[in-house]
């Protein structure tokens, strides 16, 4: 998975869809989502840590954004 339109994609394939206006909310929402899936055995292992890991990099982008911009 490289994008978080990819990590979008595998929720939608198991009925999940993630849509507000906070989009740190939908990335927290998503990583839970996706931990149930594989708590659950639907996903594999290497399917779990690669979404998780791109969900976590935007985050960490998008919060380091909004500390930049509160900072001006």
């Amino acid at each position: 998975m490289n994008s978080v339109y990819d990590v979008r994609m595998l929720l939608k394939r198991f009925g999940t869809f993630v849509y507000s206006r906070d989009r740190i909310g939908d990335l927290i929402l998503m990583e839970s989502e996706l931990e149930e899936l594989y708590k659950l055995g639907f996903i594999s292992q290497q399917l779990y840590i690669s979404g998780k890991l791109v969900l976590q990099k935007e985050r960490n982008a998008l919060e380091e954004a909004e500390r930049g911009q509160s900072h001006e």
